[in-house]
């Protein structure tokens, strides 16, 4: 019983100064990033019905106008300014990354990370997933599960495959990596047309509480479309949210297609 005593003392002591007994495995780990990640696909329990998601907080998105930006086919050189315009606003988007471009620019993925923004995948080269086998869209999710995990930590979640572009095969292929294919309501064009006022006209006009909207941190038009987005949106009550946070109180089905979150909130 003495013994016993005397062991806790000395782990009373040592938690008291801040210290760890194993003070290798303590340093090993702090070594390994730690993301919280979004529980998404855990089936909702009463708490989630009253207003809390499946993380424990709030859920926002039920009450509040919520919208998800989204920005494809990056990081690239115009993706730091987005990230430097989107912290002034305070606003969190969600970027779904090429995994080759991840290799080439993974300073910028970690600034995205450490932002708090969410990662997500978005195939490995661009490639329309739909016209490839089994094996060459598993090979294109998992190059690019894996650059995301290997450079900034993050471990994705979400899909969206290139296009828009899916089939069965797709859908069976995300189901097996447990992520749902998560696709947009509005399309302001602007892998098309390099104009930022029509983009800004376009994204303010068609946006809607729980939406998901498409855009591209590739072109410089967008980024300097996105000031004046985040000030229309704002002023209508918009709360810009990652697609996770949108999707917070909903159980996001592995394989299955989502565009918007369907909302009672008025416009």
């Amino acid at each position: 019983m003495k013994r016993l005593m005397a062991a806790l003392v000395v782990l009373v002591a040592l938690a008291a100064c801040g210290e760890a007994p194993d003070r290798e495995h303590t340093r090993a780990v702090a070594d390994v990033p730690v993301l919280v990640r979004p529980m998404v696909y855990r089936e909702p329990d009463p708490e989630t019905r009253r207003g809390l998601g499946p993380d424990g907080r709030p859920d926002l998105c039920v009450r509040a106008k919520c919208v998800a930006l989204t920005f494809d086919d990056g990081p690239m050189e115009h993706t730091e300014r987005l990230l430097e315009i989107l912290a002034r606003y305070d606003a969190l988007a969600t970027f779904f990354v090429v995994g080759k471009m991840v290799e080439e620019f993974p300073d910028v993925v970690r600034k995205e990370v450490a932002a708090g923004h969410e990662i997500a995948n978005h195939s490995w080269d661009h490639s329309d997933l739909a016209s490839l086998s089994a094996e060459g869209v598993t090979a294109q999710i998992q190059r690019t599960q894996d650059a995301i995990l290997r450079q900034s930590g993050y471990r994705s979640v979400l899909l969206r495959p290139p296009y828009g572009s899916s089939n069965e095969r797709v859908a069976k292929v995300a189901a097996s990596f447990g992520l749902p294919e998560i696709i947009w309501a509005v399309d302001p064009m602007d892998w098309r047309d390099r104009s930022s006022s029509l983009v800004t006209r376009r994204v303010l006009s068609e946006t809607r509480p729980g939406g998901v909207v498409l855009m591209h941190d590739i072109h410089a038009t967008t980024v300097d479309a996105v000031p004046a987005i985040l000030e229309g949106l704002a002023a209508k009550g918009y709360r810009f949210v990652t697609v996770s946070r949108l999707f917070q109180g909903t159980v996001l089905k592995p394989g299955h297609q989502y565009r918007e979150r369907k909302t009672s909130v008025a416009r």
